[in-house]
Parts: structure tokens; sequence; C-alpha cells
């Protein structure tokens, strides 16, 4: 049967590439019969990366059947993953992020949980020599997701080995880094076609701090304003996205990567407690500006409180 290799839901570039990545090396180098899926549409940055590099963007999926082999990369959260992933056969598990439990396996399992900026460098540090073998456009998703990932070397996430692993797939495809990480950006930044509450799930995370559950949606992008500009309809649909979400609050930071920063779209009471007592500062308006904050897993997710 063949091994499902998908990422969470609301993809992003490294759980759009990723899966792809993996599923080559399966297919190619293990000889094992493997597919990339995706939990749902991925973003702007993840479309221009399958049209650049011509990759066929892989079957979007919204359950698992009981028994089916999966590989599960770029997070280990069954919140973010599907409701009946428990009931699948689980052979592997490839990630970044912190380990949150509540997985469970049918029998031992492959797991390796790095503390990289990306999933993508895991996996090329994983093939060993066989990452050579790499055709042009894997090398060029897994240079996509480590740039994406790593902000192109700005997020605190970024290690010297994320840096050298991408220094060396830019040098095998023989392109610039600066100037193939501003047209990425540029297409991240087009978020024009996108409803609010598309945008609000567009890249966002579940997480709950006590009894409070939020969605945490990041926005990362070189034109900060032109999503700004939209903050009053943004907020409006808020409650309808946590509502059907299930959720209590959307906390929503559009990230501003040439000037590092993110500003926090502060709607009520609530967010606002939630930016004194995160980040100790008082939001006067219903924006709060936070220098240097890039990164969600490493500067937002671990220090929420309320």
């Amino acid at each position: 049967m063949t091994i499902s290799v998908f990422g969470h839901k609301s993809p992003d570039t490294d759980s759009t590439g990723s899966p792809i990545i993996w599923a080559w090396y399966l297919g190619e180098v293990k000889g094992v019969p493997a597919a990339p899926k995706l939990l749902g549409e991925p973003n702007t940055e993840a479309l221009f990366m399958l049209d650049h590099w011509g990759l066929e963007k892989p079957e979007i999926i919204s359950g698992i059947a009981a028994g089916q082999p999966c590989v599960i990369v770029d997070t280990n959260n069954p919140a973010e993953l599907p409701e009946a992933i428990n009931g699948a056969d689980i052979r592997a598990i490839i990630d970044h992020h912190k380990l949150v439990g509540g997985l469970e396996t049918s029998g031992p399992i492959e797991i390796t949980i790095r503390p990289l900026a990306c999933t993508a460098t895991i996996m090329v540090d994983l093939m060993g020599t066989d990452a050579s073998r790499m055709p042009e456009a894997i090398k060029g998703a897994a240079l996509t997701c480590i740039l994406s990932d790593t902000l192109a070397f700005r997020s605190p996430t970024t290690t010297g080995h994320d840096r050298e692993v991408a220094e060396t797939l830019a040098a095998d495809l023989g392109i610039s880094i600066a100037d193939y990480a501003a047209k990425m950006f540029a297409a991240k930044s087009d978020v024009s076609a996108f409803t609010d509450a598309e945008l609000l799930r567009m890249d966002s995370k579940e997480y709950t701090v006590g009894a409070t559950k939020f969605r945490v949606s990041v926005l990362e992008t070189t034109a900060p304003a032109t999503i700004l500009e939209r903050k009053d309809s943004l907020m409006s649909a808020m409650p309808t996205v946590a509502s059907e979400d299930g959720v209590d609050q959307v906390l929503l930071f559009v990230v501003d990567i040439l000037n590092e920063e993110a500003t926090l779209l502060v709607p009520n009471d609530l967010v606002r407690t939630v930016a004194h007592k995160s980040f100790g500062v008082q939001a006067d308006g219903d924006t709060l500006v936070l220098p240097g904050v890039m990164s969600r897993k490493k500067q937002i997710i671990p220090i929420l409180a309320v």
C-alpha cells in the first residue's frame, strides 16, 4: 500500500514541500511507494514554489482511513492532523517543533525531531549521501522550505546548519538566495484574492493556554500595509472564525519580514490582556507593534499567557 506523506493543516511552504521531498526519497531511493498529500490549500508562497519548480500540487485530503500507512512531517500535534490519525498506520514522524504528545501508533516507529528551523533541513540530513541524487525540482523545494521557515535567515529560529544546507542547495542550483527569496516573499505577500476568514486560517495553529483555546495566525509579508488596511474587516471576521473552529479567540500577527517586527491586531480586552501578560506592553489602540518578533514557534507560542 502506498504511504501517504503529509504535514499539518493550513499547509505553509514547509508542509507543502516536505511531503513532496520525502515521498520522492521513499519512492526513488528506498523503493517504497509513497505519495505526498496536503491537509488543505497551500498558501501563495507554496503555490509559487510548485509553479517555479514545475512540481505537481499534491492531492488535498480531509481525512485518513484506518490502517492507512503514513509519514507525518512538520508537526507532531494531533490537533493539526486528521481527526482519525491515531487509527492510521503511522510509520514515521519528521519534525522540528516541540513534542506535544497525544499520537498513538500500532508499533514502534522512527521519530526524528531536531532543533532546526525547517523540516526540509532535517530531511536532507537524513538522506545523507543520497541527497546528491535529488533532482533539481526537489532541491528547489528543499531550498524554498528552508528560506521560508527562516525568512531568508532573518528568523531567530535559524541555525548555522539551516544556512549551510540552504547555501549548498542554492550553489547546486546556481541561483542567488537574495533574488530567489525576494520572489518568494513577493508571492507570499500577494493576499488580495483571499477572504478575511481565509487569511485568518492561512498560516495558523491551534494552541491552548490554561482553559483558553487560541487560533494563532501569522501572516509573513514584505507589504504589511496591504494587510493592515484590512484590519477592521479582519477583526470583524475573528468571532465567526473562532466559533466555526471551536476556539475562543483568533490572534493575528502580521510579520514584517523586512523591518523584522510583528503587528498584533487587538480587537478586544482578552487580546489586550494577552498582549500585556505575554509581551509586557500595553496596547492602547487596536494594533500593537512588537519589534523583533518574527517567529511564532520561538517568540509567540512559548510565552502566551492570559
